[in-house]
């Protein structure tokens, strides 16, 4: 009887395994997807930081960098293509193109940076105040920004900016002008979220300011899906920035900034290409660099949703095989 019952529970004990096996495994197959996709999403946005990091480096060293004076004119030099003593070449008044991208770089960067730091502060304190006090004031400036989103944004600030005489300066603030809304639009939803929460109650219970309870206990829970806005848009504003001193509405000549310098050498496209091409591609790697952080930047801050993005690639990727 003893050696009967012995293998009855040897029986029932690998019945349970095998019935317990198959789940087990899986659960562990997923963690450990789990766990390499976390240190994937890590790595990208270390090397994409490292990466930003780098050109910013070389935007604020810029004048030590330069192997040319970016202003200086040299005529019996103009327009020679690349060559070991001109990488990129030189432009119509024989001045260095590398010199002046890497000139170009700290303003059409700091630009950029300088811009969304604006709209990103303004339109995030605009929305969270909208959202936690209602009323009136919500009504008010939701419809303001309704009335700019209504228009094309590059477009209404090519009006703006006509009408405070171009420059660098007033691009920024005809650009900023019309792109506060989608930031507040973003912190208000937040906030209406984030506002019934208990200890957003709690708060108001032991008779805190309401500018407390804004700064100090919403922001802190809706800023993670503003500071991904904010690096996504990065790339955004500095094309619009390029495309108004494109248009003759931003940064004037002699200044050396890379839509300006797109916008004097267009009439030599088909001749000397570099001189268009090397400001073209300046922003074409700053603009894929910064977009390429803030994809990152938000896979890390939402690994959820990272990780149906990442089961949806890998399901496309079945289903054409």
């Amino acid at each position: 009887m003893n050696g009967v019952n012995c293998m009855n529970d040897m029986n029932s004990m690998n019945n349970m395994k095998r019935m317990n096996g198959p789940g087990e495994k899986t659960a562990g197959v997923t963690v450990r997807r789990q766990k390499i996709r976390r240190d994937r999403t890590k790595m990208r946005l270390a090397v994409f930081l490292v990466l930003v990091l780098l050109l910013l480096a070389a935007t604020v060293f810029a004048e030590q960098l330069c192997p040319y004076d970016p202003y200086a004119q040299e005529f019996s030099a103009a327009l020679q293509p690349p060559s070991r003593t001109h990488p990129f070449g030189t432009d119509r008044y024989g001045r260095d193109m590398l010199s002046r991208v890497l000139i170009g770089g700290q303003t059409s960067i700091s630009s950029a940076l300088i811009l969304v730091a604006v709209i990103g502060v303004t339109g995030t304190a605009i929305g969270m105040i909208c959202g936690y006090l209602g009323g009136g004031v919500d009504m008010v400036v939701m419809r303001i920004s309704d009335i700019c989103l209504a228009f094309p944004s590059l477009v209404f600030a090519m009006a703006i900016a006509a009408v405070l005489n171009g420059g660098i300066r007033n691009a920024v603030i005809a650009l900023a002008a019309v792109s506060w809304p989608k930031y507040a639009r973003i912190a208000r939803s937040q906030t209406l979220t984030v506002k019934s929460s208990d200890y957003i109650a709690a708060s108001r219970l032991s008779g805190s300011h309401p500018l407390r309870v804004i700064f100090f206990h919403i922001l802190p829970n809706i800023a993670g899906p503003v500071l991904v806005t904010a690096v996504l848009d990065i790339g955004t504003m500095m094309m619009e920035l390029a495309g108004l001193s494109f248009l003759g509405l931003g940064a004037q000549p002699p200044a050396a900034e890379w839509g300006s310098m797109m916008s004097g050498g267009r009439s030599m496209l088909q001749t000397c290409p570099w001189v268009v091409l090397s400001p073209g591609l300046a922003i074409f790697v700053t603009v894929v660099l910064f977009n390429l952080l803030g994809d990152a930047v938000r896979d890390y801050m939402d690994p959820k949703a990272a990780g149906r993005r990442f089961a949806a690639a890998r399901g496309v990727r079945e289903g054409r095989n």
